[in-house]
Protein backbone atom coordinates (compact mmCIF):
# COMPACT_ATOMS: atom_id res chain seq x y z
CA UNK A 1 0.00 0.00 0.00
CA UNK A 2 2.99 2.72 0.94
CA UNK A 3 3.94 2.22 -2.55
CA UNK A 4 0.32 4.15 -3.95
CA UNK A 5 1.98 7.09 -2.94
CA UNK A 6 4.07 6.72 -6.10
CA UNK A 7 2.22 5.51 -8.36
CA UNK A 8 -1.24 7.57 -7.33
CA UNK A 9 0.06 10.57 -4.98
CA UNK A 10 3.65 11.66 -6.16
CA UNK A 11 1.82 12.01 -10.00
CA UNK A 12 -0.83 14.34 -9.02
CA UNK A 13 0.98 16.55 -6.69
CA UNK A 14 4.03 16.71 -9.20
CA UNK A 15 0.93 18.34 -12.17
CA UNK A 16 1.52 21.16 -9.64
CA UNK A 17 4.23 23.79 -9.35
CA UNK A 18 6.55 22.35 -6.14
CA UNK A 19 5.40 25.68 -3.96
CA UNK A 20 1.46 24.59 -4.34
CA UNK A 21 2.61 20.65 -3.88
CA UNK A 22 3.82 21.47 -0.70
CA UNK A 23 1.25 23.48 0.60
CA UNK A 24 -1.14 21.10 -1.20
CA UNK A 25 0.16 18.25 1.30
CA UNK A 26 0.47 20.12 4.28
CA UNK A 27 -3.00 21.00 4.54
CA UNK A 28 -4.21 17.81 3.92
CA UNK A 29 -2.20 16.46 6.54
CA UNK A 30 -2.89 19.21 9.23
CA UNK A 31 -6.42 18.51 8.49
CA UNK A 32 -6.29 14.73 8.89
CA UNK A 33 -4.92 15.49 11.98
CA UNK A 34 -7.87 16.32 13.59
CA UNK A 35 -9.89 13.40 12.81
CA UNK A 36 -9.45 10.08 13.65
CA UNK A 37 -10.38 8.33 11.27
CA UNK A 38 -7.75 9.83 9.11
CA UNK A 39 -5.49 9.32 11.86
CA UNK A 40 -5.89 5.65 11.88
CA UNK A 41 -5.43 5.11 7.82
CA UNK A 42 -2.54 7.01 7.94
CA UNK A 43 -0.95 4.06 10.30
CA UNK A 44 -1.52 1.30 7.94
CA UNK A 45 1.77 3.29 6.40
CA UNK A 46 3.42 2.80 9.86
CA UNK A 47 6.52 0.63 9.75
CA UNK A 48 7.68 -1.24 12.21
CA UNK A 49 8.96 0.27 15.90
CA UNK A 50 12.96 0.29 15.73
CA UNK A 51 13.57 2.27 19.69
CA UNK A 52 16.26 4.42 20.17
CA UNK A 53 17.20 6.62 23.12
CA UNK A 54 19.99 9.77 22.64
CA UNK A 55 20.46 12.43 24.71
CA UNK A 56 17.93 11.50 27.55
CA UNK A 57 15.33 11.20 24.87
CA UNK A 58 13.18 8.23 24.02
CA UNK A 59 12.53 7.17 20.07
CA UNK A 60 10.17 5.03 18.75
CA UNK A 61 12.13 5.09 16.24
CA UNK A 62 15.21 6.47 14.53
CA UNK A 63 13.65 8.18 11.48
CA UNK A 64 12.59 11.89 11.60
CA UNK A 65 11.08 14.60 9.91
CA UNK A 66 13.45 17.06 8.93
CA UNK A 67 12.98 20.54 9.67
CA UNK A 68 11.42 22.16 7.21
CA UNK A 69 8.52 20.63 5.96
CA UNK A 70 6.36 21.33 8.34
CA UNK A 71 7.71 24.50 9.51
CA UNK A 72 4.77 26.11 11.65
CA UNK A 73 4.01 22.45 13.18
CA UNK A 74 0.10 22.06 11.73
CA UNK A 75 0.16 18.43 11.20
CA UNK A 76 2.11 16.72 14.46
CA UNK A 77 -0.39 14.15 14.83
CA UNK A 78 -0.45 13.06 11.26
CA UNK A 79 3.40 12.45 10.99
CA UNK A 80 2.86 10.36 13.96
CA UNK A 81 0.61 8.43 12.43
CA UNK A 82 2.70 7.70 9.30
CA UNK A 83 5.25 6.52 11.63
CA UNK A 84 8.20 8.97 12.09
CA UNK A 85 9.90 8.50 14.82
CA UNK A 86 10.46 12.42 15.29
CA UNK A 87 9.49 15.42 14.06
CA UNK A 88 11.31 18.51 13.62
CA UNK A 89 9.07 21.48 13.10
CA UNK A 90 10.35 24.80 11.95
CA UNK A 91 12.80 27.36 11.21
CA UNK A 92 10.73 29.19 13.53
CA UNK A 93 11.92 33.00 14.01
CA UNK A 94 11.32 35.52 16.37
CA UNK A 95 8.87 37.35 14.02
CA UNK A 96 6.60 36.05 11.19
CA UNK A 97 8.46 36.73 7.89
CA UNK A 98 7.05 35.68 4.23
CA UNK A 99 10.81 34.27 2.97
CA UNK A 100 12.18 35.15 -0.48
CA UNK A 101 10.28 35.68 -3.69
CA UNK A 102 9.00 32.90 -5.37
CA UNK A 103 9.24 30.57 -7.18
CA UNK A 104 12.00 29.02 -4.43
CA UNK A 105 11.66 25.50 -4.75
CA UNK A 106 12.63 23.53 -8.13
CA UNK A 107 12.65 20.01 -8.88
CA UNK A 108 14.99 17.46 -10.41
CA UNK A 109 13.14 14.54 -10.63
CA UNK A 110 15.64 12.80 -12.37
CA UNK A 111 17.99 13.27 -10.04
CA UNK A 112 15.65 13.29 -6.66
CA UNK A 113 16.84 16.42 -5.95
CA UNK A 114 15.25 19.70 -4.70
CA UNK A 115 17.01 23.22 -4.98
CA UNK A 116 15.11 25.71 -2.61
CA UNK A 117 15.70 29.03 -1.43
CA UNK A 118 12.92 30.01 0.91
CA UNK A 119 14.25 31.95 3.71
CA UNK A 120 12.73 30.82 6.88
CA UNK A 121 9.27 31.80 5.62
CA UNK A 122 6.86 31.02 8.92
CA UNK A 123 4.35 32.30 10.97
CA UNK A 124 6.67 33.50 13.36
CA UNK A 125 6.90 32.64 17.36
CA UNK A 126 4.00 33.93 19.03
CA UNK A 127 1.54 32.08 16.28
CA UNK A 128 3.15 28.73 16.60
CA UNK A 129 3.14 28.99 20.71
CA UNK A 130 -0.71 29.30 19.81
CA UNK A 131 -1.00 26.65 17.73
CA UNK A 132 1.02 24.23 20.11
CA UNK A 133 -0.84 25.20 23.48
CA UNK A 134 -4.23 24.61 21.39
CA UNK A 135 -2.68 20.83 20.14
CA UNK A 136 -2.06 20.16 23.85
CA UNK A 137 -5.11 21.09 25.14
CA UNK A 138 -7.04 19.34 22.52
CA UNK A 139 -4.95 16.13 24.04
CA UNK A 140 -3.92 15.71 20.48
CA UNK A 141 -0.04 15.88 21.04
CA UNK A 142 2.04 13.31 19.37
CA UNK A 143 3.35 10.09 21.21
CA UNK A 144 7.03 11.00 19.63
CA UNK A 145 9.23 13.29 20.53
CA UNK A 146 9.30 16.47 18.88
CA UNK A 147 12.11 18.56 17.85
CA UNK A 148 11.77 22.44 17.51
CA UNK A 149 13.98 24.56 14.81
CA UNK A 150 14.76 28.17 15.43
CA UNK A 151 16.77 30.27 12.88
CA UNK A 152 17.38 33.70 12.85
CA UNK A 153 15.22 36.90 10.93
CA UNK A 154 16.24 38.12 8.08
CA UNK A 155 15.98 41.36 9.25
CA UNK A 156 18.15 41.02 12.14
CA UNK A 157 21.68 41.85 11.96
CA UNK A 158 24.28 39.36 12.64
CA UNK A 159 25.61 40.79 15.77
CA UNK A 160 22.03 40.99 17.44
CA UNK A 161 21.04 37.30 16.31
CA UNK A 162 21.78 35.88 19.95
CA UNK A 163 18.50 38.27 20.98
CA UNK A 164 16.10 36.36 18.18
CA UNK A 165 17.09 33.05 19.14
CA UNK A 166 16.56 33.36 22.49
CA UNK A 167 13.52 35.36 22.40
CA UNK A 168 12.43 31.87 20.41
CA UNK A 169 13.86 29.65 22.66
CA UNK A 170 12.35 31.15 25.72
CA UNK A 171 8.87 30.96 23.80
CA UNK A 172 9.33 27.19 22.36
CA UNK A 173 11.05 25.40 25.21
CA UNK A 174 7.84 24.09 27.41
CA UNK A 175 7.08 22.31 23.92
CA UNK A 176 10.16 21.19 22.68
CA UNK A 177 11.88 17.61 23.57
CA UNK A 178 15.04 19.19 22.11
CA UNK A 179 15.66 22.72 20.58
CA UNK A 180 18.03 22.52 17.56
CA UNK A 181 19.52 25.79 16.14
CA UNK A 182 19.70 26.77 12.54
CA UNK A 183 23.08 28.15 11.84
CA UNK A 184 23.55 26.97 8.11
CA UNK A 185 20.44 27.96 5.61
CA UNK A 186 22.23 29.14 2.65
CA UNK A 187 19.01 31.15 2.07
CA UNK A 188 19.42 34.02 4.75
CA UNK A 189 22.15 36.42 4.51
CA UNK A 190 24.89 36.12 6.92
CA UNK A 191 23.69 33.21 8.80
CA UNK A 192 26.32 31.03 7.95
CA UNK A 193 28.59 33.08 9.73
CA UNK A 194 27.28 31.96 13.08
CA UNK A 195 29.27 28.74 12.75
CA UNK A 196 32.41 31.07 13.11
CA UNK A 197 33.57 29.97 16.68
CA UNK A 198 33.49 33.26 18.42
CA UNK A 199 30.12 33.93 17.47
CA UNK A 200 28.77 30.30 17.86
CA UNK A 201 30.22 30.02 21.17
CA UNK A 202 28.42 33.20 22.62
CA UNK A 203 25.24 32.01 20.93
CA UNK A 204 25.29 28.49 22.98
CA UNK A 205 26.70 30.21 25.98
CA UNK A 206 23.64 32.33 26.13
CA UNK A 207 21.21 29.41 25.36
CA UNK A 208 22.48 27.20 27.50
CA UNK A 209 22.64 30.05 30.63
CA UNK A 210 18.46 30.42 29.83
CA UNK A 211 18.31 26.57 29.55
CA UNK A 212 16.66 25.12 32.77
CA UNK A 213 13.18 24.24 34.54
CA UNK A 214 13.85 21.68 32.48
CA UNK A 215 17.14 21.57 30.48
CA UNK A 216 16.30 20.64 27.16
CA UNK A 217 18.57 19.14 24.43
CA UNK A 218 20.23 21.71 22.36
CA UNK A 219 21.38 20.73 18.95
CA UNK A 220 22.64 22.71 16.29
CA UNK A 221 22.52 21.94 12.36
CA UNK A 222 25.33 22.22 10.31
CA UNK A 223 26.47 23.27 6.57
CA UNK A 224 27.99 20.49 4.76
CA UNK A 225 30.51 22.98 2.54
CA UNK A 226 32.54 23.27 5.79
CA UNK A 227 36.21 22.88 5.60
CA UNK A 228 38.25 20.32 8.22
CA UNK A 229 39.50 23.66 10.01
CA UNK A 230 36.03 25.37 10.32
CA UNK A 231 34.30 21.70 11.27
CA UNK A 232 37.30 21.28 13.95
CA UNK A 233 36.14 24.61 15.56
CA UNK A 234 32.34 24.21 15.39
CA UNK A 235 32.75 20.89 17.21
CA UNK A 236 35.35 22.49 19.99
CA UNK A 237 32.71 25.24 20.40
CA UNK A 238 29.96 22.00 20.99
CA UNK A 239 32.07 20.29 23.35
CA UNK A 240 32.74 23.50 25.17
CA UNK A 241 29.09 24.15 25.98
CA UNK A 242 27.39 21.17 26.39
CA UNK A 243 25.91 20.82 22.68
CA UNK A 244 23.61 17.59 22.69
CA UNK A 245 23.69 16.40 19.01
CA UNK A 246 25.00 17.73 15.61
CA UNK A 247 22.60 17.58 12.47
CA UNK A 248 24.53 16.97 9.45
CA UNK A 249 23.78 18.95 7.45
CA UNK A 250 21.39 21.42 5.40
CA UNK A 251 21.26 22.07 2.03
CA UNK A 252 24.78 23.05 0.11
CA UNK A 253 25.49 25.88 -1.88
CA UNK A 254 27.84 23.61 -3.81
CA UNK A 255 25.62 23.12 -7.46
CA UNK A 256 28.72 21.33 -9.34
CA UNK A 257 26.15 17.85 -9.79
CA UNK A 258 23.32 19.88 -11.28
CA UNK A 259 22.65 20.43 -14.95
CA UNK A 260 23.32 24.07 -15.80
CA UNK A 261 19.89 23.61 -17.60
CA UNK A 262 18.08 22.83 -14.43
CA UNK A 263 20.25 25.18 -11.97
CA UNK A 264 18.53 27.55 -9.92
CA UNK A 265 19.68 29.45 -7.21
CA UNK A 266 19.19 28.31 -3.41
CA UNK A 267 20.26 25.09 -1.23
CA UNK A 268 20.41 21.87 -2.79
CA UNK A 269 18.88 18.90 -1.01
CA UNK A 270 18.49 15.05 -1.88
CA UNK A 271 20.38 12.47 -3.80
CA UNK A 272 22.83 15.65 -4.89
CA UNK A 273 23.63 16.23 -1.56
CA UNK A 274 23.92 12.73 -0.08
CA UNK A 275 28.34 12.32 -0.40
CA UNK A 276 29.08 15.55 0.69
CA UNK A 277 26.67 14.99 3.91
CA UNK A 278 28.06 11.42 4.40
CA UNK A 279 31.45 12.48 4.72
CA UNK A 280 30.83 15.71 6.74
CA UNK A 281 28.79 12.82 9.45
CA UNK A 282 31.83 10.60 9.25
CA UNK A 283 34.28 13.22 9.89
CA UNK A 284 32.42 14.13 13.24
CA UNK A 285 31.64 11.04 14.40
CA UNK A 286 35.78 10.75 13.69
CA UNK A 287 36.60 13.23 16.17
CA UNK A 288 33.85 13.26 18.83
CA UNK A 289 31.45 11.53 20.71
CA UNK A 290 28.60 14.21 20.37
CA UNK A 291 25.79 12.36 18.82
CA UNK A 292 25.18 12.82 15.03
CA UNK A 293 21.73 12.93 13.17
CA UNK A 294 22.39 12.69 10.05
CA UNK A 295 20.11 14.61 7.08
CA UNK A 296 20.71 15.36 3.80
CA UNK A 297 20.56 12.82 0.37
CA UNK A 298 19.05 9.73 2.51
CA UNK A 299 16.63 8.56 -0.61
CA UNK A 300 16.38 5.12 0.02
CA UNK A 301 17.52 2.22 2.23
CA UNK A 302 21.27 1.71 1.35
CA UNK A 303 21.69 5.74 1.61
CA UNK A 304 20.32 5.38 4.85
CA UNK A 305 22.91 2.57 5.89
CA UNK A 306 25.46 5.10 4.37
CA UNK A 307 24.56 7.48 6.94
CA UNK A 308 24.44 5.00 10.19
CA UNK A 309 27.60 2.78 8.61
CA UNK A 310 29.72 6.65 8.96
CA UNK A 311 28.49 7.14 12.60
CA UNK A 312 24.99 8.90 12.50
CA UNK A 313 22.78 8.00 15.40
CA UNK A 314 19.22 8.91 14.10
CA UNK A 315 18.30 9.95 11.18
CA UNK A 316 16.57 12.90 9.44
CA UNK A 317 14.37 13.10 5.55
CA UNK A 318 12.67 15.26 3.74
CA UNK A 319 13.72 15.83 -0.34
CA UNK A 320 13.52 11.34 -0.19
CA UNK A 321 10.39 11.44 1.64
CA UNK A 322 8.58 13.74 -1.75
CA UNK A 323 10.02 11.69 -3.82
CA UNK A 324 9.42 8.39 -2.19
CA UNK A 325 6.52 8.99 0.20
CA UNK A 326 5.73 6.39 3.28
CA UNK A 327 7.42 3.84 0.70
CA UNK A 328 10.43 5.43 1.85
CA UNK A 329 10.35 4.77 5.91
CA UNK A 330 9.14 1.06 5.36
CA UNK A 331 12.44 0.60 2.89
CA UNK A 332 14.69 2.61 5.58
CA UNK A 333 13.00 0.56 8.48
CA UNK A 334 13.85 -2.91 7.36
CA UNK A 335 17.50 -2.15 6.55
CA UNK A 336 17.97 -0.78 10.67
Amino acid sequence: MSHAYERVVRPLLFAFDPETAHELAITTLRAASHVDLALRLLKTFRPAEKPRSLFGVSFPSPIGLAAGFDKNGVALPAWAALGFGFVEIGTVTAQPQPGNTKPRIFRLPGQSTLINSLGFNNDGADAVVRRLQRLRARGKWPAVPVGINIGKSRATPVEEAAQDYLDCFRKLHPFADYIALNISSPNTPGLRSLQDRQLLESLLHELQRRNSQPRKPLLIKIAPDLSAAQLDQIIAACEQNGVAGIIATNTTTDHSGIPAAHDREGGVSGAALRAKATEIVRAIAAKTSIPVIACGGIVDAASAREKLDAGAQLLQVYTGYVYRGPALLRDIATQL
